[in-house]
């Protein structure tokens, strides 16, 4: 991935709404949810979500689709593990420690959940 690519996905997710969008629609896979079901679960108006949502989909992170009268977004995990691996491998050169850190979080949050 290049990194101007990489720095224009970390840019749209550095704000509290896009990284709850991103966060809310990571666990529904490629069946996504409708843009009013987004705005509902958020607590945010429809044209702020709009707002949002074209950051995260210019960005390349979110894919859309029309179904029926509705947009059904969905996270595009390939992308934005794309961005993971080009922190993990290309910026911290896989740093034992650095890696030692994600696989210790990924474990405190299965032992929470």
């Amino acid at each position: 991935m290049e990194q101007s690519r990489v720095l224009k996905s970390l840019s749209a997710m550095a704000h509290d709404t896009r990284l709850e969008i991103v966060r809310l629609l990571v666990p529904r896979g490629k069946d996504g949810l409708a843009a009013g079901a987004i705005a509902e679960a958020l607590g945010v108006s429809a044209s702020g979500l709009s707002f949002h949502l074209s950051q995260l989909e210019a960005a390349g992170l979110l894919t859309s689709r029309k179904a029926s009268r509705h947009v059904i977004y969905a996270a595009d995990c390939k992308a934005l593990g794309a961005v993971i691996a080009y922190l993990l491998n290309d910026c911290c050169a896989r740093d034992p420690d650095i890696c030692a850190c994600t696989d210790e979080a990924r474990q405190t949050e299965q032992a929470g959940a």
